[in-house]
């Protein structure tokens, strides 16, 4: 049987399990990257505080994720924190939600430390005047930072979020070596069971590819519009 027929027979048959793992995929890079966002905000703003122990603490954190592998991270919070006491809680009627959270603690950690770069980049790129103005009409620092400067950042920062989310879906594969049936988990499934493993991986890649490629075009889309409405 020829490489494409075998490609061909794989997805005919075990086609469910892929788009179970896509599925998987895409649910844990969009709240990683969320909640990445959310804690990426909060360490960006703590880095650019003048509170030095706030900014102290945001540097240390960013530089040390920056600085170690995500698989060491991910190791470290699925088999390090039951060893202290700390377990996540299973839930009943969401399959491996243990598993679930870890990962999804795991990648969030590591988004947060790089949106919070993105962040400081497209905070500072706004014109240090609008703190100013914002300060002498009476605002305190966190209603300029809330109300004046971060909308202002959104423009800067938008398409590099949208890479973050791209980049996140690759490097969410990693969360397979812990039992989430993510897209590569659901690939060494069906390798598994055909024992072909070269077309199993090559239908992964081709569906890492479309993921990423919509993701890509949108970004572009999405910096073009923005282009336009600074014209």
């Amino acid at each position: 049987m020829g490489f494409f027929a075998q490609i061909a027979a794989i997805l005919e048959r075990y086609t469910p399990f892929f788009m179970e793992g896509v599925k998987n995929t895409l649910i844990i890079a969009a709240l990683s990257v969320v909640l990445g966002l959310i804690f990426g905000t909060l360490m960006a703003v703590m880095r650019m505080c003048r509170i030095k122990p706030l900014k102290w603490i945001a540097v240390a954190y960013i530089e040390f994720i920056r600085g170690t592998p995500l698989m060491v991270q991910l190791m470290f919070i699925f088999y390090g924190l039951p060893m202290i006491g700390i377990t996540f809680p299973d839930v009943s009627w969401i399959p491996n939600f243990s598993r679930f959270m870890a990962g999804i603690v795991a990648m969030s950690m590591n988004s947060c430390a790089y949106i919070a770069e993105v962040i400081r980049s497209g905070i500072q790129a706004v014109d240090s005047g609008q703190m100013e103005a914002a300060r002498s009409i009476g605002f305190r620092y966190r209603e300029s930072m809330t109300l004046v400067i971060l909308p202002q950042a959104v423009k800067n920062i938008l398409p590099a979020l949208g890479n973050e989310f791209v980049t996140v879906i690759k490097e969410s594969s990693i969360v397979s070596v812990i039992g989430i049936a993510d897209l590569m988990f659901r690939t060494n499934d069906v390798i598994a069971v055909t024992y072909r493993s070269l077309p199993c991986l090559a239908i992964a890649a081709c569906i890492y590819f479309v993921m990423t490629f919509i993701g890509g075009r949108f970004i572009a889309l999405l910096e073009k519009r923005m282009r336009h409405e600074r014209a």
